[in-house]
């Protein structure tokens, strides 16, 4: 429920400063089984200080805490990162988080539709009666799924079941037959869905048509995205689809000199940082430090993207965060939408 989430978000806020341990840098990511712990575990490794890469329930746990002021920053879906900063979505009753800051985005994730070969399933359409998992109540899959199933008209009810299942545990019921497809917004390759392919000989579809159309042209955090040939399988086609990116956010009040401290570990060496997994294989600073960013760039990132020559004078997100009266272009969903019971878990990629 969007309420339980408005009601954690509206509590008093926790300096970043006030850490359990202030000398140690902490960074929220989600699963073991995705990307945003790799990122987490990657970028304790590029820095010097104390760095945990602690495990989450997802995005709207991190945005949660961060803006609670548990964590120094935290990875989290594009799409969310508008929601929050915007006051939309689940975090409506909470209003927008004036004090979220960007820093970076990183990998693609595209919405990536598992599903078993002998299932008839062979487009999005055929889903309509069929045992799906949707992704864990609070987590960037789920939200992203409800966007796309409102944009269509669908609801739920439109499945014969609508599991709830978290990323880590929905490859095994596919293969064990309890569900007949599953979705994931992700970084690719994963580990979920290569042990989907090859336990239970699975199949990655396309996700396209008019509904997708809509969702791109109308939200600036939705972009076209291909899953490459070949990453699972030697027979696995290209896959197009949509997604969002991640990205790595954290409050205002998080020190600006341990802020610029993080985006310098990356940057100072991009390559490097690249190496650490075959999703940032495409990385690039200009995509990194304006794609996928609806909330301000923090001070600390501005610092150093200004001291490079990437950014200059006012050409920056600075200003206040968007007004929570801001619309998706006739996509928003109401209330009870796309992130209900966020704090329950979430487990992206």
């Amino acid at each position: 429920m969007a309420t339980c989430l408005a009601g954690l978000l509206a509590g008093p806020l926790i300096p970043a400063s006030t850490f359990a341990d202030e000398d140690r840098i902490i960074i929220g990511t989600a699963s073991p089984a995705g990307v945003y712990h790799v990122t987490g575990r990657t970028l304790c490794r590029l820095l010097e200080p104390p760095c945990t890469a602690r495990t989450s329930d997802g995005s709207a746990a991190n945005l949660q805490a961060v803006r609670q002021g548990e964590v120094t920053a935290a990875l989290a879906q594009s799409d969310l990162q508008h929601y929050a900063v915007s006051g939309l979505e689940g975090f409506r009753d909470a209003g927008p988080d004036a004090s979220l800051r960007s820093l970076f985005s990183v990998h693609g994730e595209p919405f990536t539709l598992v599903v078993r070969r002998d299932s008839g399933i062979e487009a999005f359409d055929d889903l309509r009666q069929r045992a799906v998992n949707v992704g864990n109540p609070g987590s960037g899959q789920r939200g992203t799924m409800m966007k796309l199933l409102e944009t269509r008209g669908w609801t739920l009810e439109d499945f014969s079941l609508a599991n709830d299942l978290p990323a880590d545990q929905q490859s095994l019921e596919l293969c064990h037959g309890n569900i007949d497809a599953m979705v994931y917004t992700v970084g690719h390759p994963n580990d979920s869905i290569e042990q989907a392919i090859r336990l239970c000989d699975a199949a990655i579809l396309d996700v396209g048509g008019e509904a997708v159309d809509r969702l791109v042209e109308g939200a600036p955090y939705f972009t076209r995205a291909t899953i490459p040939a070949g990453i699972y399988a030697p027979d696995q086609p290209a896959v197009s689809t949509f997604g969002v990116r991640a990205t790595l956010v954290a409050s205002a009040e998080t020190d600006p000199e341990t802020i610029r401290t993080i985006v310098a570990a990356v940057f100072d060496d991009l390559d490097h940082f690249k190496s650490f997994h075959p999703a940032y294989g495409d990385l690039t600073i200009e995509s990194m430090i304006r794609e996928g960013l609806s909330a301000p760039l923090h001070e600390g990132a501005l610092r150093y993207y200004r001291e490079r020559g990437w950014i200059e004078g006012e050409d920056a997100q600075s200003g206040e965060a968007p007004d929570a009266t801001e619309r998706d272009d006739g996509l928003e969903a109401g209330a009870q939408g796309a992130i209900p019971d966020a704090p329950n878990g979430a487990n992206d990629g």
